[in-house]
């Protein structure tokens, strides 16, 4: 379960962001989440959604928090409400193959645009 004070690394960008260290356009945030804008969006709603408390990727955080991905996904789906009729996807990438690039875990809100996607 999170904590009171939450669990940082020092060296992560994101846990730098949402302790205000790092400076990032802040779409929402509570107690135990913040989302912001990503700054190389991928759509016209392009929203990244990340637990205060590190945890490396969405299987750790799963495994350690499920009430705190709980969170996660709801604050996605606001965010998804607010800025794009609830139309919307939910990327979590998991490991550097997957395109992760920062071991924060975060949920990528994508919306505004047709996504046009198949699965194969």
């Amino acid at each position: 379960m999170s904590s009171t004070a939450p669990l940082t690394s020092p060296d992560c960008l994101f846990c730098k962001i949402v302790a205000g260290e790092v400076p990032a356009e802040v779409v929402t945030s509570t107690d135990t989440v913040v989302a912001f804008r990503d700054i190389a969006p991928q759509a016209p709603v392009h929203v990244l959604v990340a637990p205060r408390d590190h945890h490396a990727d969405v299987a750790q955080l799963a495994a350690a928090d499920p009430a705190l991905l709980a969170d996660v996904v709801r604050t996605a789906n606001e965010v998804a409400e607010s800025m794009a009729d609830g139309q919307f996807r939910l990327i979590f990438n998991t490991g550097t193959h997957a395109g992760q690039s920062v071991f924060h875990v975060h949920g990528h809100v994508i919306a505004g645009a047709s996504l046009g996607w198949t699965p194969a």
